[in-house]
């Protein structure tokens, strides 16, 4: 469970203040410990990352997946830590807090930003769905790979889902994905796994 540090500050206060090593976010001023993930979530998370590696590789696209680096919205003192960030290198030049900071706060910077589920599941489905829609980030998937979304996020009765977020017209609009149903992504068009395939990677034996 994510714990609450009962302490207030700036965007700027806070990346100060962050020690070295330690995983944080900054939730509209409220520090919060990010907690270490089960075995499940980071089965999920590496299959992922080298699926999409494997891909922008193949495309030879500019892009990168950052380990530590920090997603800040416009004028918000706020800033998260997503499980797949996938970065654009062309624009790094043009991020104001990224050479001092590891923060990127634009959308041209982030063609793709992965959560995967946890308890905290409301931080993914409400809050950060719109810190990330406020940024103009063009692409932004869910992955329940459990089922813990409320029953507005994900239908019931609640099952394993996957919602794609693509910023359409200034706003998200979302798609569903569960079972064998093939994850369609803008950023990626060629990538084709179905939702089944990411939700069985979190049983995978390393």
């Amino acid at each position: 469970m994510t714990q609450t540090i009962n302490k207030t500050l700036t965007f700027e206060e806070f990346v100060k203040w962050k020690p070295e090593n330690e995983l944080y976010e900054l939730h509209n001023g409220v520090i919060v410990e990010v907690p270490q993930p089960i075995g499940k979530h980071e089965n999920v998370v590496g299959f992922l990352i080298e699926k999409i590696l494997v891909e922008y590789v193949r495309l030879k696209l500019p892009y990168f997946i950052a380990s530590k680096v920090l997603v800040k919205p416009d004028g918000e003192q706020s800033a998260y830590l997503p499980d797949v960030l996938v970065l654009d290198k062309r624009n790094l030049k043009n991020e104001p807090f990224y050479e001092g900071e590891s923060t990127v706060s634009q959308s041209e910077s982030i063609p793709l930003v992965v959560e995967v589920v946890s308890t905290n599941w409301g931080d993914d489905y409400a809050v950060k769905f719109e810190q990330y829609e406020d940024i103009g980030i063009p692409e932004y998937l869910i992955v329940d790979y459990l089922g813990l979304g409320g029953k507005k996020f994900i239908g019931s009765p609640k099952q394993p889902t996957i919602t794609v977020c693509q910023f359409i017209d200034g706003e998200y609009k979302t798609i569903l994905y569960r079972g064998d149903d093939v994850v369609q992504l803008k950023s990626f068009p060629e990538l084709k796994l179905t939702a089944n395939q990411i939700f069985q990677s979190a049983q995978v034996n390393t």
